[in-house]
């Protein structure tokens, strides 16, 4: 597992995944809830880690 700051300023799901220790199944829905900014690129699904980490720690997804 990797810690906070070892993670990638651009997340995709199985970073997620990882950090929060859920499933795979459970990371795409947390993703698909709109908690934080996603970025979709083709099939790919990316989160900016600023967006993860201000949900992460409470706050709104507003940046």
């Amino acid at each position: 597992m990797k810690t906070i700051f070892e993670l990638p300023d651009v997340l995709e799901v199985k970073d997620i995944q990882n950090f929060l220790r859920i499933s795979r199944c459970q990371a795409y829905k947390l993703v698909k809830t709109n908690s934080f900014r996603v970025v979709k690129v083709g099939k790919r699904i990316l989160v900016p880690k600023k967006s993860f980490l201000n949900w992460f720690d409470g706050g709104n997804h507003s940046d």
